[in-house]
């Protein structure tokens, strides 16, 4: 019976079949107002082929091309032949820029001439280039050595190393393996004065006759190696100048030959001890001896004339 009760509650509290019923009030619905999308944008395609645009650099100004020109001329590199086991020997003459090539790990010596003092040592980079001194010998044979050493490959900078004597300027670059194990100089002018109280006449007469201090040693000498081949060649701005050896004899001397438009002619000298003395200057000249094997050696000036420029070793 109570059972039935509680079904027949249950379906009293239910809604008559077929009536409909209705929901509950909705809440509005928020409109969000939305702006209209923009065209996408898209990055302009480049063409197959096309040409890319020139990056302008900047240009030197007249006076900066006149600086790079003169340190390019006055620059002067490593000679095969001016190597004496590993050491290069170049030439010293007042002005000119010496390289040194270095590397990362490896100290590069340089070596200046025994009894000279040195007075200053100042490099333009200091942060990534290690510069040191130190000495050799004793007496008259004591000589001074400044060390070299980059932190990386890549670098470049100067050197310039003051004495009691001169100035040397070094341009110091740096590679990846390669380093130069040491450098040095011989001094031609130094050699030239030592001539004045010689026991030769025609080297005292030929010492005499110079001006050390307008020696333009702008030269280079290539070609065959005979025992007679120039040590160098140089002028004072009248007259050019070719050192032989020491074992450098008349009987053996060759003739000198001036090139002028590529073809040989001979011109006047005179020979004083062991240099040849030639009227006049010139670009380009040779020395030539023997037969049917025969022995040439070329002369030339650096720059075809340019008197500012200096030998190479």
């Amino acid at each position: 019976m109570k059972h039935l009760l509680f079904a027949a509650g249950a379906i009293a509290a239910m809604p008559a079949l077929g009536q409909s019923v209705s929901p509950p009030a909705s809440q509005p619905v928020p409109t969000i107002a939305v702006a209209p999308s923009s065209p996408p944008i898209t990055a302009p395609r480049a063409r197959i082929g096309a040409p890319v645009p020139a990056v302008r650099k900047k240009r030197l100004s007249p006076a900066e091309q006149r600086v790079r020109a003169a340190n390019r001329q006055a620059t002067r590199g490593p000679q095969t032949r001016a190597f004496v086991n590993a050491v290069q020997v170049y030439p010293f003459s007042e002005g000119v820029l010496y390289r040194l090539f270095a590397a990362p790990e490896r100290l590069t010596d340089i070596a200046l001439q025994p009894g000279e003092t040195i007075v200053s040592v100042a490099a333009g980079d200091t942060a990534r280039w290690t510069v040191g001194d130190t000495t050799s010998g004793s007496g008259e044979a004591k000589r001074a050595h400044i060390f070299v050493k980059p932190f990386a490959a890549g670098l470049s900078t100067n050197l310039i190393i003051a004495t009691d004597r001169r100035i040397y300027r070094i341009q110091l670059e740096s590679t990846d393996k390669v380093a130069m194990a040491a450098l040095a100089w011989t001094y031609p002018q130094d050699e030239l004065i030592a001539l004045r109280p010689a026991a030769t006449p025609a080297a005292t007469r030929l010492a005499a006759e110079l001006a050390v201090e307008r020696l333009n040693f702008a030269y280079t000498i290539s070609g065959d190696r005979p025992g007679w081949r120039p040590l160098r060649a140089f002028d004072d701005g009248r007259q050019t100048y070719l050192e032989f050896p020491r074992s450098f004899s008349v009987g053996e001397a060759p003739p000198l030959f001036v090139i002028e438009e590529g073809e040989p002619a001979l011109v006047n000298y005179r020979v004083a001890g062991r240099y040849y003395v030639v009227d006049r200057l010139f670009d380009a000249a040779e020395l030539r001896l023997g037969g049917k094997r025969q022995a040439a050696v070329r002369i030339a000036r650096d720059g075809g004339g340019t008197r500012a420029k200096r030998s190479e070793p």
